[in-house]
């Protein structure tokens, strides 16, 4: 059993997109490899995800005011939209009451989204979980991040990257190998770690902003970990980068899946060494310091900090109202 409760894990409040939500169910992966036919073995436990351009699918109009719910369809009735040539999935299960419900997820992108809507026999209508991620419940949510970062690594491999050859789906769409008897190469699914971090100055921290921003917005630097780093390294380096100064006392404080398109973010508290600022303008448009006043008041300025969902906002509110949860 591997649905684990994200809350025992470590005692805090888990991320958003990070609660787990399944037993991954890696002995039945291990056993069977074709997710068509596990999935008629077990048409009547099973429910399927629809994905349209990498867009969820959730019930209910869209524009409704009330909180989204992940469209989980029965599989006997989307069981015609398998096909050969559609990236189907099996993501794992859920045991309740004894029993198990099987989840996979599947990609309807080669249909007309009007024409796919019209199969499907309640009202539904497809998303970005990026953008409705807020209101969604956090183990289904968590189970559309999952869904979405699978079906983009598909799409990504579909032929091998050793030798521009075929791949076939292996493990229930958890590995592809590479068609060809001269080459046979085995492709998993990859996370790219990013570090997130928030730099303490005793009272004060520090935000950055990227041009591409809107107007105001301001949050932690991030980059990504090169090959051959430690994340405390990466978080190092990019501050360096980005702002020329010096860090230590690199805290891990928690992680968050981010299937944008396939991130992990490692969230981290560091603390300053050095204070004085010197801006890279090839790697972000301005940055200084905040006092915890200044961002209480933040609007006042015109100033804003990112959405409620993200990890960086998780960094900075926990640090502004000095939470431990």
């Amino acid at each position: 059993m591997t649905d684990f409760d994200a809350h025992i894990l470590t005692k805090i409040r888990p991320n958003h997109l990070g609660f787990g939500g399944l037993d991954r169910d890696n002995l039945t992966r291990e056993i069977h490899h074709d997710p068509p036919a596990f999935l008629q073995q077990h048409i009547h436990q099973s429910v399927i995800s629809p994905h349209w351009q990498l867009r969820g699918l959730f019930k209910g109009e869209a524009g409704q005011d009330n909180a989204p719910q992940a469209g989980f369809l029965a599989a006997q009735t989307v069981i015609d939209l398998v096909a050969p040539h559609r990236h189907l999935i099996y993501l794992g299960k859920r045991i309740t009451d004894g029993h198990p419900e099987y989840f996979f997820t599947l990609d309807v992108s080669d249909i007309a989204e009007e024409a796919l809507l019209s199969l499907i026999d309640i009202p539904c209508h497809f998303a970005e979980l990026r953008e409705v991620g807020p209101m969604v419940d956090g183990r289904d949510g968590s189970v559309l991040a999952y869904a979405r970062a699978m079906l983009y690594w598909h799409g990504k491999h579909i032929y091998c990257g050793r030798c521009g050859q075929a791949t076939s789906v292996e493990k229930l769409g958890h590995q592809r190998k590479c068609v060809s008897t001269n080459c046979g190469e085995m492709h998993f699914p990859r996370t790219d770690p990013a570090v997130i971090m928030l730099i303490e100055d005793g009272e004060r921290v520090l935000l950055g902003r990227q041009a591409i921003w809107p107007e105001g917005m301001y949050s932690t630097l991030a980059g990504f970990v090169e090959p051959g780093e430690t994340i405390e390294h990466a978080t190092a380096r990019e501050v360096f980068e980005e702002v020329g100064i010096q860090i230590g006392n690199i805290r891990y404080q928690h992680s968050q899946p981010w299937p944008f398109p396939s991130s992990l973010m490692l969230g981290l508290y560091a603390t300053a060494l050095t204070t004085e600022l010197n801006i890279n303008k090839d790697e972000i448009d301005h940055a200084q310091w905040f006092t915890r006043e200044e961002l209480l008041n933040f609007a006042d300025q015109g100033k804003f900090l990112p959405r409620q969902l993200s990890i960086s906002r998780r960094l900075i509110d926990d640090w502004l109202y000095q939470r431990h949860d």
